[in-house]
């Protein structure tokens, strides 16, 4: 049996909402002000609508708000901003923060709008997934906003996957960097390191020799293969902290284990052919994930 839970109506209605919601937010010019009610946009006072503390977007690149307030100043706000009543008379921003912040430093007083009725758990969701959908967010952000999907949600890697559009290996893959310590968390969100250079470097069972390799790796600006050989060569694949070196024989087939199932596997010898298989998994889906291929 799979470890994943049943489907909840909550989940259901959250899903509807999606495909319901983000799709207007997104495609829908404004039109001219006489058409505004008639299309179910209206024009809120800026002042009126505030960010939402749990979006998941954390940073903004100041140099493309500012290019963007100009698109602003010449032509308006081409797409309206989604928002939801927050109960004391204001609104709370569901989609489109950039636009906000962009119309604020374009000097605009008020901003077209879709006012949807949602709750704060759809709206969340709602707020994730177009920001998971865009191209710009960073690579840690974007792993934990697949792993709210994945917590907060109890959704699947699967299920996480259908709704952002992307494969379910994209999704694992991204969660994976959020085993990383804090300093080579920091290379990747500055750029320095690479998504990929940095999941080469999760075999490595030391943080300070992660770290230390992963400073090497961004000043020789090394490529993802050579990454890859140089942890290999740090770290004999497979190999126990203490034990003794690998057979060959042993390396091949770790390194085929690790290929079939596609995670982290470890070969503890304990002598007299005996010995330990360990095999990483990152979330309850991964695992079940592995159960499946077991299962074949």
């Amino acid at each position: 049996m799979g470890l994943n839970p049943p489907p909840s109506p909550q989940k259901r209605a959250l899903g509807r909402g999606l495909s319901a919601l983000i799709p207007q937010a997104a495609s829908i010019p404004v039109p001219v002000s006489g058409e505004l009610k008639d299309k179910g946009i209206t024009r809120l006072p800026i002042e009126s609508v505030r960010r939402d503390t749990a979006q998941p977007r954390k940073s903004f690149d100041d140099e493309k708000l500012k290019e963007l307030a100009e698109s602003i100043r010449a032509q308006g706000v081409i797409q309206p901003v989604l928002v939801r009543k927050d109960g004391k008379g204001g609104y709370v921003l569901i989609a489109g923060e950039r636009r906000w912040r962009a119309a604020q430093l374009a000097g605009l007083k008020e901003i077209p709008a879709l006012v949807r009725d949602v709750s704060e758990a759809e709206a969340f969701q709602i707020a994730l997934v177009e920001n998971l959908q865009r191209a710009d967010l960073n690579p840690l952000e974007e792993a934990d906003g697949y792993r709210r999907l994945v917590e907060e949600f109890k959704l699947t890697q699967e299920q996480v996957a259908q709704r952002v559009g992307k494969d379910r290996t994209t999704v694992a893959n991204a969660l994976r960097l959020l085993a990383l310590p804090d300093p080579v968390k920091a290379m990747v969100r500055d750029g320095s390191l690479s998504p990929g250079h940095a999941r080469a470097l999760l075999g490595v069972p030391r943080i300070p020799e992660m770290v230390d390799l992963a400073r090497r790796i961004s000043e020789k600006k090394l490529s993802v293969r050579e990454a890859e050989r140089l942890v290999k060569d740090q770290k004999s694949p497979g190999a126990a902290v203490g034990s003794k070196r690998p057979t060959a024989q042993q390396k091949a087939l770790v390194e085929e284990l690790q290929r079939l199932l596609g995670t982290k596997v470890r070969l503890v010898e304990k002598g007299g052919g005996k010995g330990t298989l360990e095999i990483e998994f990152y979330s309850y889906d991964d695992l079940d994930r592995l159960l499946k291929l077991w299962r074949r």
